[in-house]
């Protein structure tokens, strides 16, 4: 049996509790908390215990629950370390150059597909395909944007997938097209994106394996234990079996089966034969819990369905992936197979959609424990603001997209207009009014980092501290509830405790998921908060990472 003891620093046991001074961990859980239980739960351990035991000594630092994820992508994110790297490019020239220079490093790869570039480079982010064909004219090219609900191919990559001038929009897509009517080189949404991708060839599972590992060694190296992968197709579920039945998976999991308004409700029998699957399987690391629906798009490309009209468009109300009753009729049958709910909402129209679904369910199915979410409520009508409490929905948010930054400036706002524009991103609202708030990344379309969104969250101002006093002040978090949404409020989406010891609070009897700080966060200003390291991360009681 492995024992820790942890003194000497600040140990965090929450917004609502006192600090303490010393913890005691064995076998990977919580034991003693204070120290006078902890010289107690010493003196009680055998003189082989005592031989054996760890000291770490905080050294003035700060010791508390590790972070969770309540929202990310983890394989597409590993998956970026392959193909161009284009995520850092600031100018169109330097994406086709590192496009040009990756295809004549690799000319034994059939297709050139990577990730993720900057939409925001290009006016409506109207990217053309004859750019592409400047560096590769012979193979197909395939670019995800930073928000992956767009991509960007060049001519060759339209021309196997068949999109020609004669393409109508599919269902649940939009193909972007030059005066003359021919396709620019833009899908819009999965309609769309599909075209291509059906026509690629599959990716290696080797590759698929190893960006897994990568996303797993990415979030431990940011204090991150568990993640919410939120949307699994079949070859997801592969990976993540084939990693866990070799213990390569690295931190916690959970995966959430992506719904397809094309194919539901025959994707409901596949969904509880992956549950059955990755339970039979019984890692400690893994589970499938939960079923991701899309109410609708993004704002940037105007797929996020809104209650009033786009300003680009009298008439324009964004796309809804559900229509009529569709999204209630899909949740209530999900939601009676005991899924979790997880729905990505973007616009108050999309919001109001995914609560009246929810609240559907709750009504056909009865009460239980069912903890629905809706991921990114970036637009909350004032009307709907309290139905998360009383329905019980988590509102998951991704706290960095909270700032006056490039992406919110030149795409969201313009389309938003000025009033609109300032009810993004409720946090505080939520919480006010008796909501559960609880942080995720969307990584890899923004950083997985928690301290950098827990600096825009305590700040709601960007890097260059802009503006003073911070963007929408009135949603401005206070440090302890803002660590309380990366930490125990995504245990209570993840619904932590329930088999296994719980985590996402300093407990006796927790699971020791913890990081150790160097400083206490809850006395630095926001962009200190960002530049925090983070020394360990303790997953089960065990360093999965540590930096100098």
């Amino acid at each position: 049996m492995t024992t820790t003891h942890f003194d000497n620093g600040t140990i965090w046991l929450g917004p609502d509790r006192e600090p303490s001074d010393a913890l005691l961990v064995r076998d990977g859980i919580i034991t003693a908390v204070g120290a006078a239980d902890v010289a107690a739960g010493l003196a009680d351990l055998s003189a082989g215990e005592h031989a054996a035991l760890e000291h770490v000594d905080l050294a003035g630092g700060f010791l508390m629950p590790s972070f969770g994820d309540g929202h990310a992508h983890p394989i597409f994110g590993g998956l970026e370390a392959a193909g161009p790297q284009v995520r850092g490019c600031e100018t169109v020239e330097e994406i086709v150059a590192e496009v040009r220079r990756y295809a004549q490093a690799h000319p034994e790869e059939e297709w050139i597909v990577g990730a993720s570039y900057n939409g925001s480079l290009v006016e409506d982010g109207l990217f053309d395909a004859r750019w592409l064909d400047e560096a590769v004219p012979d193979r197909p090219v395939m670019l995800r944007a930073w928000d992956y609900h767009t991509v960007w191919c060049n001519s060759r990559a339209l021309e196997l997938a068949g999109i020609t001038a004669d393409t109508p929009d599919p269902e649940l897509g939009e193909i972007p097209r030059r005066g003359d009517g021919s396709p620019l080189g833009i899908l819009r949404e999965w309609g769309a994106v599909d075209l291509v991708t059906a026509v690629r060839p599959p990716q290696d599972e080797a590759e698929r394996l190893r960006a897994l590992q990568r996303a797993a060694a990415y979030f431990s190296e940011r204090g991150v234990t568990w993640v919410q992968d939120a949307w699994v197709e079949p070859a997801d579920v592969e990976t993540y079996l084939a990693a866990a039945a070799d213990d390569r998976l690295g931190i916690r999991f959970n995966l959430a089966f992506y719904a397809d308004p094309r194919h539901v409700p025959d994707q409901l029998d596949w969904m509880v034969e992956s549950r059955r699957r990755v339970d039979e399987l019984d890692s400690p690391l893994l589970s499938a819990n939960t079923v991701k629906f899309f109410a609708d798009g993004v704002i940037e490309n105007e797929t996020g369905a809104l209650l009033e009209p786009y300003c680009s468009s009298l008439h324009h109300h964004g796309l809804r992936v559900w229509e009529g009753e569709t999204l209630a009729e899909a949740v209530r049958a999900v939601d009676a197979a005991g899924f979790q709910i997880h729905i990505h909402a973007i616009g108050d129209a999309a919001v109001r959609q995914a609560l009246d679904a929810i609240e559907s369910a709750i009504g056909a199915n009865g009460p239980r424990d069912r903890r629905p979410v809706i991921a990114h409520a970036q637009l909350v009508d004032a009307e709907d603001l309290g139905r998360f409490a009383r329905l019980g929905v988590i509102a998951n948010m991704q706290p960095l997209w909270a700032q006056l930054d490039g992406l919110m400036t030149v795409l969201t706002m313009p389309r938003l207009g000025a009033e609109r524009a300032a009810q993004q991103y409720r946090m505080r609202s939520i919480l006010d009014d008796g909501g559960l708030l609880a942080f995720g990344s969307d990584w890899p379309c923004s950083s997985g980092t928690p301290l950098e969104g827990l600096a825009i969250a305590t700040s709601r101002q960007t890097e260059d501290g802009q503006p003073a006093g911070g963007w929408t002040p009135q949603e401005i978090l206070d440090t302890p509830r803002a660590l309380d949404a990366y930490t125990a409020a995504v245990a209570q989406q993840a619904f932590a405790g329930l088999t296994s010891a719980p985590w996402g609070r300093i407990r006796p009897g927790a699971s020791a998921d913890l990081i150790r700080l160097d400083t206490d966060p809850r006395g630095l200003a926001g962009h200190d908060l960002a530049a925090l390291p983070i020394r360990t991360t303790y997953l089960r009681g065990t360093a999965v990472h540590t930096s100098a």
